[in-house]
């Protein structure tokens, strides 16, 4: 599944107020340049709902919020929100199915993975550098140049 950019957290682009240019100010709030009204993108919305009700489920959430329990779930797979430790609900590791609270691996296999991809990067560092060794050996000689004298002194 595909991480979500700050369209599918349907960032405001305008004031719903007055129209004006909003600003960033972190975590999901957005706030307006000309009238200082205070704005929040679907992660801002969620966020304050589970800060003010802890141990909150996704179906709460949504029911609540509006916001769809996909979008909610793909939230804690990129690490932004976070299952309480009391919750008897939990996420399962992508890797070796073990209970996990966020993201989408446990940590042993956020390890493996992490392995697999330097290993996975390294090896494609080594055939692009191959790619570009050039000097004895790695290139066919021309056509015509299979020993041929190529340059005559004419005294």
């Amino acid at each position: 599944m595909a991480r979500l950019s700050l369209d599918n957290y349907h960032a405001p682009v305008a004031c719903e107020k007055c129209g004006g240019p909003v600003i960033f100010m972190g975590v999901g709030e957005y706030k307006c340049d000309r009238c200082s009204h205070v704005m929040y993108d679907d992660y801002g919305i969620v966020r304050n709902y589970v800060e003010t009700h802890r141990g909150a489920t996704v179906v709460e959430i949504s029911a609540v919020t509006g916001i769809p329990q996909s979008q909610i779930q793909q939230m804690l797979k990129d690490e932004r929100l976070e299952i309480t430790e009391s919750s008897r609900v939990f996420m399962k590791c992508e890797g070796c199915g073990k209970e996990i609270r966020t993201g989408r691996f446990c940590l042993t296999c956020e390890k493996l993975a992490a392995a697999a991809n330097a290993k996975k990067r390294a090896e494609a560092e080594r055939e692009a550098h191959k790619k570009n060794i050039s000097g004895y050996g790695s290139e066919p000689p021309n056509k015509g140049e299979d020993g041929a004298i190529r340059f005559r002194r004419e005294h």
